[in-house]
């Protein structure tokens, strides 16, 4: 079938997706896909709940949209209390846009004006990690950790600040505590806002448990309260990326809430609209609404579609969901089973060196040889021949490639969504291995 979509790939065909019946995509063709994946860590409550479809067609019939220049409206303002009442801090105001790559835009635009409120312009520098990724906005690639990403763009982007990624598997030396890897990864944060002046460093961004580049890579314990302390001493904004990691999907609504901190800013996206409309939300604290509200009362930032009055009423329905259903409990449940059937099926894995994650976000990292670490030759594309052979299988996978530095390693991204039942997670991981046998045979 000829295209005229400008898609992603131009190479090969891709099936069409018809429907959606809970955690399965339904093609055209009439093939089952179980959506192991959510997409990209979005689907989190299935695809094509009832409660939501209503909710989107209520909000249709009385209003599609009205521009944020001139109105609020009541599914945004809905929406905004539902977040500051859950959100642990001292959060005060939501910005809603269209997903993550413009939170994270708008939280560094945030950032940025922040100072230019209470009279720092000096503060112009960034720090972020290597491995991450933020988005593909150019001030989101450009902050992002992601080389294979950046390359192409390279002569676009700003440079930033960069440090070591939270990376116990690769980054923890051998006989190394966690305290002390969480200690040697602060001191080298300390020493890069140092390095930039310390006067100079406006924000520190960092996915609170890393997202598709690194792989469901949760921190040390400890490391995020040495973070919290460091930037609060040298009056450098905390920035947590919880586009992908958010929403319910390791375990809490938010997942800083299980590092004992609170952020200065967060974004969020995917989870909050489970897929059904494209929205994304930065959260700030009542410290920068303050300095706004107090200083020039108006944000240099804006977009079209910000605040759109039927995607805060579907992202609404969709927390109602996540929360009347309380499946952020299931996410518990579901993904310490999740994690006891991924170390029984490749905990001996003669290919898989690193099983890492919470709640349903969840990655394997595949090694050539365990005992060395060694990735595969990434000419061998086993990230590619795996997704191959799981759509083969008729199952949604995310397997990436350059997890180790942007060209070398592989790993394989999981999320289901948060309706997971045992059967479900044993399905999920019979097909993956399947998959991956496959794949290492090509």
């Amino acid at each position: 079938m000829t295209s005229h979509v400008f898609h992603r790939s131009l190479k090969g065909d891709l099936p069409l997706a018809d429907k959606g019946d809970g955690p399965y995509i339904i093609s055209k063709d009439g093939d089952a896909y179980l959506d192991a994946s959510g997409g990209a860590a979005v689907s989190c409550i299935g695809h094509s709940n009832e409660k939501v479809r209503q909710a989107i067609h209520e909000q249709v019939d009385k209003l599609a949209y009205a521009h944020t220049g001139f109105f609020s409206s009541e599914p945004a303002e809905q929406l905004a209390d539902f977040l500051i009442e859950r959100a642990p801090g001292n959060f005060e105001s939501v910005y809603f846009v269209s997903g993550g790559s413009e939170a994270v835009e708008t939280a560094l635009k945030m950032a940025r004006q922040y100072f230019l409120e209470i009279d720092q312009p000096q503060r112009t520098r960034i720090i972020a990690r290597k491995q991450s990724y933020h988005g593909n906005t150019l001030g989101a690639l450009a902050v992002g950790g992601n080389e294979w990403r950046r390359a192409s763009f390279a002569p676009l982007l700003v440079d930033h600040g960069r440090v070591s990624a939270c990376y116990p598997y690769r980054g923890q030396a051998a006989g190394e505590s966690e305290e002390a890897y969480a200690t040697r990864l602060a001191d080298e944060l300390e020493a890069e806002i140092k390095r930039l002046g310390e006067d100079n460093v406006m924000a520190f961004v960092a996915e609170t448990v890393s997202g598709a580049t690194l792989g469901a890579q949760q921190p040390v314990a400890g490391y995020f309260k040495k973070v919290r302390e460091i930037c609060s001493r040298y009056g450098v904004l905390l920035i947590l990326d919880e586009v992908m990691c958010g929403m319910g999907r390791t375990g809490s609504l938010f997942a800083y809430e299980q590092e004992g901190i609170v952020p200065d800013i967060v974004t969020i996206a995917k989870g909050l609209g489970g897929g059904y409309q494209p929205i994304g939300a930065v959260m700030a604290s009542s410290r920068i609404y303050a300095a706004f509200k107090n200083g020039s009362g108006v944000f240099m930032n804006g977009h079209t579609y910000l605040g759109h009055p039927v995607a805060c009423a579907a992202a609404l329905a969709v927390q109602q969901v996540i929360e009347e259903d309380n499946l952020v409990a299931n996410v518990q449940t579901q993904g310490t089973y999740f994690e006891k059937r991924l170390i029984e099926t490749f905990g001996d894995h003669p290919h898989v060196g690193d099983i890492r994650g919470r709640g349903l976000f969840r990655a394997l990292e595949f090694v050539e040889d365990r005992a060395s670490k060694a990735p595969f030759d990434p000419a061998r594309k086993l990230n590619l021949k795996l997704k191959k052979a799981a759509m083969d299988r008729r199952m949604v996978c995310y397997p990436n490639g350059g997890t180790i530095d942007g060209r070398l390693g592989d790993h394989v991204l999981l999320a289901p969504p948060f309706i997971s039942t045992p059967q479900l997670i044993d399905e999920i991981v019979s097909r993956l291995a399947d998959s991956l046998e496959e794949a290492l045979k090509v």
